[in-house]
Order: C-alpha cells, then sequence, then structure tokens
C-alpha cells in the first residue's frame, strides 16, 4: 500500500507551520465552516473567478473549487524552493538564447538536434534574434510536487504565458477578508506586491527604442478566453491597458494603441495569445488575434514580446528531461530541484518498459496540458489502459511517461470535515533585469478522494499558500 506525505501531521505530530490552524480547526463549529465556505463561493463569483471547460455541454464558465484550508511552508522550506526555482529559470532562459543562437548544448551532444530543431513550438522566425536582456522566458511557473519533508521534484516547467497567478492573490484577499483574526495572529509573507513586481519586471526589458517610461500592454485574445478574468484582473492591478488585436497598429517600424486621445506608442506587449496567432503575416495568415507586422517590429527592436516568441520550446515535456543538464552545461551547477524520474518513449528501451509495465506509470503527450491528453495508470480500468497504449503504438514520440508519485497531502475540507487531499504548487517566477518571486504561489488541490490530478478542469480546486516569516 502506499504511503502518502501528510504535510499537517508527521509521525503522529501535527507539524509547527500547521499547529495553529489545527486549533482554528477544532474550535471552529460545522456550521460556521458551512456558512464561511458559502461565502467564499459567493465572493468567488461576484468578482467573477471562473474558468472555462468548452467542449462538454452546458455552461462552460465554472466555478473553481475554493478550498479554505491553507497550504503552509516553514521559511526555510521556502528559501530552498525559491533557491531552486530561480536556478531552473536562469536555466532555461540560458538554453533559449542557445538554440536561437550558436545550439552550444547540440553542438555538444547534451540534446538532440531533432527535439529541439523538429520541435513545433521551435519558431524559426526568431532565430538569430536576441530580445532585451537576453530574456525569452520573463514569466515562468515552475509545477512541483512533494513527496516527504525534503523532497521536492519539479513535475512540469511553463515557460510560454503559465495562467494561474489571479487565484493565487484572489485565493489571499478572499482568506483575509474572511479570517482577519488568522493573519493578525500569523506570521504570513504577503504576495499582493507580483502585480508591481510583474510591471516593474515588464518595463524593465523594454526595447532599445523606447524613450522614457515604457508603456506596458497586455494582449488578450478577448472575453471568450478561458483566462480572461486573469488578462482583466492583472491589467487593473498594473494599471496598465487591457488590448486586443485590433486595438494596435504597425507604422513606420513601431506599434501604437488606438486611444481616444489618438495612437499612443507602446514599447512592452505581455501576450497572452499563442505565438500561431501572434502576427497573421508570419504565421497564422488566418488569425483574427494578432497585430499584422508585429513581428518584423519586434526583430526590429521597436517593441517587446513577453514572453518571447518560440519560449514555448523550453517548455516542452521531452525538453524537460534534458533541464537538470541544462543545469549543469549553462550554470556550471548541480541541481537544486530534481526533475521526476522520465521514459521517453523515442528510445527504444524506454519504450519497452513503459509498454510493460503501463498501468503503473502516468504518461502524458508530449504537448497535452490542462490535465488532459494523458493516462494514469493505476487509477484507469483495463480497457482505458489498453485504448492508451494503442495511441502510444502509433506515435511513441508524442508521449513520454513517469512514475505514479505519491504526492503530498494537505488537510482539506470535506463534508465530513477535514481530510487528506493530494496537492502540487506553482511558483510564479518574473525575469527581467532581475529574478524575483514571491513568497508563495498556487496551490492546487486534487478534491475527488484518491485522485492525483490537480487540474481545475479535472475537477481540482485551490488553496491559498501560505510562507511563514522567521
Amino acid at each position: 500500500m502506499t504511503t502518502y506525505y501528510n504535510e499537517m501531521v508527521d509521525g503522529g505530530v501535527v507539524r509547527e507551520p500547521y499547529a495553529m490552524l489545527s486549533d482554528w480547526v477544532e474550535t471552529m463549529p460545522a456550521e460556521i465552516r458551512q456558512m464561511k465556505q458559502a461565502e467564499a463561493e459567493d465572493l468567488f463569483r461576484r468578482i467573477g473567478i471562473t474558468f472555462a471547460v468548452y467542449g462538454e455541454g452546458g455552461d462552460p464558465d465554472r466555478l473553481i473549487p475554493f478550498d479554505m484550508m491553507p497550504r503552509v511552508f516553514l521559511q526555510n522550506e521556502w528559501r530552498k524552493l525559491e533557491r531552486g526555482i530561480k536556478q531552473r529559470a536562469r536555466a532555461l532562459n540560458a538554453f533559449l538564447r542557445d538554440v536561437y543562437g550558436r545550439g552550444e548544448i547540440v553542438r555538444a551532444g547534451r540534446i538532440p538536434a531533432r527535439l529541439v530543431y523538429q520541435n513545433e513550438a521551435y519558431e524559426k522566425a526568431v532565430v538569430g534574434f536576441v530580445p532585451p536582456r537576453g530574456v525569452y522566458s520573463h514569466i515562468v511557473g515552475i509545477d512541483i510536487v512533494r513527496t516527504g519533508r525534503d523532497e521536492f521534484y519539479v513535475l512540469e516547467d511553463n515557460c510560454r504565458t503559465p495562467s494561474g497567478v489571479s487565484y493565487m492573490l484572489e485565493n489571499r484577499e478572499i482568506m483575509m477578508r474572511m479570517f482577519p483574526a488568522l493573519f493578525r495572529n500569523s506570521r504570513i509573507e504577503p504576495v499582493d506586491q507580483y502585480p508591481e513586481i510583474l510591471r516593474r519586471t515588464l518595463a524593465s526589458v523594454a526595447p532599445a527604442k523606447c524613450e522614457g517610461t515604457p508603456t506596458v500592454v497586455i494582449l488578450t485574445p478577448g472575453h471568450y478566453n478561458s483566462a480572461y478574468y486573469e488578462h482583466s484582473f492583472l491589467a487593473n492591478l498594473m494599471g496598465v491597458e487591457l488590448v486586443e488585436g485590433s486595438d494596435l497598429f504597425v507604422d513606420k517600424g513601431f506599434v501604437y494603441m488606438r486611444t481616444t486621445q489618438g495612437p499612443k506608442r507602446v514599447d512592452v506587449i505581455y501576450r497572452r495569445i499563442d505565438d500561431a496567432f501572434i502576427d497573421p503575416l508570419c504565421f497564422r495568415p488566418d488569425s483574427m488575434l494578432g497585430v499584422p507586422g508585429l513581428m518584423d517590429v519586434y526583430r526590429s527592436g521597436g517593441v517587446s514580446i513577453c514572453s518571447a516568441p518560440g519560449a514555448g520550446v523550453a517548455d516542452d515535456k521531452a525538453i524537460y528531461t534534458f533541464v537538470p543538464e541544462m543545469v549543469r552545461f549553462y550554470l556550471g551547477e548541480e541541481p537544486i530541484l530534481n526533475n521526476v524520474q522520465t521514459w521517453t518513449l523515442w528510445k527504444e528501451d524506454d519504450y519497452k518498459y513503459v509498454m510493460a509495465n503501463l498501468k503503473d506509470l502516468v504518461v502524458k503527450e508530449v504537448h497535452g496540458s490542462g490535465g488532459y491528453g494523458m493516462l494514469v495508470g493505476p487509477k484507469s480500468t483495463k480497457d482505458e489502459v489498453e485504448a492508451f497504449r494503442k495511441k502510444i503504438e502509433a506515435d511513441p514520440s508524442n508521449y513520454i511517461a513517469q512514475p505514479t508519485l505519491a504526492l503530498s497531502t494537505c488537510p482539506t475540507f470535506v463534508d465530513e470535515g477535514i481530510a487528506p487531499r493530494h496537492v502540487d504548487l506553482r511558483p510564479y517566477c518574473l525575469c527581467g533585469d532581475r529574478i524575483e518571486l514571491v513568497p508563495g504561489g498556487l496551490t492546487r488541490v486534487a478534491l475527488r478522494e484518491g485522485s492525483l490530478v490537480v487540474n481545475s478542469s479535472q475537477g481540482g480546486g485551490v488553496k491559498d499558500t501560505w510562507v511563514l516569516s522567521e
């Protein structure tokens, strides 16, 4: 029987970071807890915090489940995570500078050339171009799982447009509003400085042709996008304009925004649309979401795009297996945070092992996301395993496999009271003239008993994440 590390209770004793919360839970009457849970859901609904699930019928906008029991880290635990996350972000950006330049890591035989140059996320349109400060991925979301007291692993990297930070901020806001006494009596590091740090990070990578204070905008696909709430939320907190492609135009080597006072030049675009839709003259010609001619301005140094087109090659699940090697190759250091053991199915030995042990493994599509396109062997029926086997046989290189990790559990409110549920963590690392992250992140929780899938689209919820100050 698999045993899971309980982050609240270790060896039958409540751990230090949860001592105060243990008393809080025990003294809270069931009717008060139910009332507060209803209040939290009402706040989320009124604020408009929903996520979208398409193709399943009914109303696609759903309220994300919020669990009132926070997840807590000690300061020394967070320091280790922070150092490992920053190290990883530095290595990923070094890799991107390299593969769009001389490709030294490929020349050295550390990473197979085809995994980089034949990758669908590799953008030939930016080969040879170095963005300001050599930063390609400005917001790096690192998904981390815990398996023991001091055992943390990186599950995947998100170098393009990682979402979810609005939940991190709103979870904290709602907890402070509902339980102010908890925060008066605890030493909890703040996270509300994130929007200001993000704005400063984006401004720090303004192009060389920028004159004066950089004008920053957030480019959204529009209100039908699943993360539109987050786009508008961040624009409001940062004090910048939220724009769609039709609000921008190119003229004489610069990008301008249409305003009621006339055109205004834009220096930095925090884009929340995929590469393929950024510029119909460079990528998909049928895109109605981007700005015609934007890439020409970008390559000539007239505007910065964050994160850079082509950054996605660094967070491909096949490339993920080589990130520890990137740390050694570019930084000359040993990784602080390790990868999860991973089998790559284009290798004959790995393929044989995975196919023989499919029922015991987690198998993911190389380009999959959101909990879709994956098999959790131990939680799947025999028919589901065999159906997935046929998919792998049809295209082995499209898949990786990992062991079924014994994800740690955190106490979570359920109908019966408190019960352990599996969690992961996504901190957000900001890269510009410096590398920064706020103390915390988005904790996602698998609310279904026994489930290891934390994605909101698969029934997961969110928690406030506390880092205790010393």
